[in-house]
């Protein structure tokens, strides 16, 4: 899947396809015709680069139905022939799962489109989890042939039906169809033990019970997936707890540092663990490795690291007069200082936010646990950085760690960017302006906080703030 283009923050679609409140406000305020436009782009070309972690469903569909927008561009979407030459869910999931939040709103047209899309689309489980929370009992069971045609009478089919049945978000309509249709019934009776017999029969070798043993065996068997050696010395650094004798230190400590990949990852990661004193020294000797698997699991073990100690070494590293700024070691350093540092490690974390963005603009994975460290650290110096992180962010969920930061950082905070955080795609998000937003002065503030608490598809989360807010006012 191709990496989302998105619009520039201060248009419409960029806007929009960032989740952010003012697009809301914004397509309200829109030509009709270009808002619904802007809209249909969002649902039918998914802008998220995650969506397993951020939120556009409600937010869209609370537009369409703001805008009274018809649903001729989802069908057409999901009508399309590319539906049945591209299977990644990804390109049909946000349009179902806003057409399950119109049909619980109460379009009849949105039920309509999922129905027919659960009989003849190639994502159609995921229509048949939106309708199960959804659709009447009469309703699913019409859908019932169809569905189970797709799985074909033999052993094969069976089988596919048992994992699909294990696979769904929603179970109540396996539960439904099971009395009335004897595959559904068995697929649901076997599905457990499928399961149980493929934990019996897991195949691999179990290290010795030694620790030169369990350092052997970290190196061995270790596959061809990037991660697999990473997974087997964090398996091997697991044994080694059980195993490990006070006279085994000195192996350890020759594996730390000389040792092949896999035994030194797990001697790392086992040192680390024990908070050995000597393991700051291993973790900077291995950061310069050649080999980038050592590298990598040393700068994520650096992470690990808590204490006295490894917070001196942390300043130390990430110091430009002491360590190399410019070098992995110094931002992983950097990290940590953000994620268990003190107060007075705040100008080092708010530099490396500042120079990160610089560098890298508002994107990339260290980038949240920056912003996550100057809000713990309530470093006011950044506040500046986290309102530009806010506003380019294309990911909601980073745009909703920088409104924690700005929420502990930025006095002005409850009368600025909470207010349109009220009307953001993150429930986490509106919850936070809830609880911090200011309610004199802007007239769309309480308006706001009424319809969130009367809206029956919003987070329970979101409710018990926007009320307890609601209800603090009125005493």
């Amino acid at each position: 899947m191709f990496e989302p283009v998105i619009a520039p923050s201060a248009s419409l679609l960029g806007l929009l396809q960032r989740g952010r409140g003012d697009g809301q406000l914004h397509a309200l305020a829109a030509d009709r015709d270009e808002a619904i436009a802007a809209v249909e782009t969002c649902v039918t070309n998914d802008p998220r680069a995650d969506w397993q972690v951020e939120n556009r469903s409600l937010y869209y569909a609370r537009l369409y139905m703001e805008l009274e927008a018809p649903l001729t561009g989802i069908e057409l979407h999901l009508h399309s022939p590319e539906d049945s030459l591209d299977t990644d869910e990804a390109r049909t999931g946000l349009a179902l799962a806003v057409l399950g939040h119109l049909a619980g709103y109460g379009r009849r047209d949105a039920l309509d489109l999922l129905r027919a899309y659960t009989t003849t689309g190639t994502n159609w489980a995921w229509a048949l989890d939106e309708l199960a929370l959804r659709d009447t009992d009469e309703a699913l069971l019409a859908l019932a042939p169809a569905v189970l045609d797709r799985f074909p009478a033999d052993p094969e089919g069976d089988a596919d039906l048992r994992e699909t049945i294990r696979a769904a978000y929603e179970p109540r309509v396996w539960r439904l169809w099971a009395p009335h249709h004897p595959r559904v019934a068995a697929a649901t009776e076997q599905s457990p033990f499928d399961l149980w017999q493929r934990q019996l029969n897991r195949p691999g070798v179990t290290p010795g019970w030694s620790t030169a043993d369990v350092l052997a065996w970290a190196d061995q068997g270790e596959g061809t997936a990037p991660d697999a050696l990473a997974r087997r010395a964090a398996a091997a650094a697991r044994c080694l707890t059980a195993v490990v004798r006070p006279e085994d230190v000195p192996l350890l400590h020759d594996a730390a540092a000389h040792g092949p990949a896999g035994a030194r990852c797990a001697a790392l990661r086992h040192l680390v663990e024990q908070r050995d004193p000597a393991a700051a020294g291993f973790i900077e000797t291995a950061a310069a490795d050649l080999d980038h698997r050592v590298v990598r699991a040393s700068l994520e073990l650096l992470g690990r690291m808590r204490g006295p100690e490894a917070l001196a070494h942390a300043r130390r590293w990430a110091d430009p007069a002491t360590g190399g700024a410019d070098s992995a070691l110094a931002q992983a350093a950097v990290r940590l200082l953000a994620d268990a540092g003190e107060p007075c490690d705040a100008p080092l974390v708010v530099a490396a936010l500042h120079q990160w963005i610089s560098l890298n603009g508002v994107a990339g994975a260290a980038l949240g646990s920056l912003v996550d460290g100057v809000g713990r650290l309530h470093a006011a110096a950044a506040v500046p950085a986290l309102r530009h992180v806010y506003g380019e962010a294309a990911s909601s969920e980073l745009r909703g760690r920088a409104a924690q930061a700005l929420a502990v950082t930025d006095p002005n905070f409850g009368a600025g960017p909470a207010v349109e955080c009220l009307w953001d795609c993150e429930e986490s998000t509106r919850e936070l302006a809830a609880t911090h937003v200011t309610t004199t002065g802007d007239v769309r503030v309480l308006e706001r906080l009424r319809r969130l608490a009367a809206d029956p598809a919003e987070e329970a989360e979101v409710h018990a703030a926007v009320r307890g807010r609601l209800t603090a006012r009125d005493r």
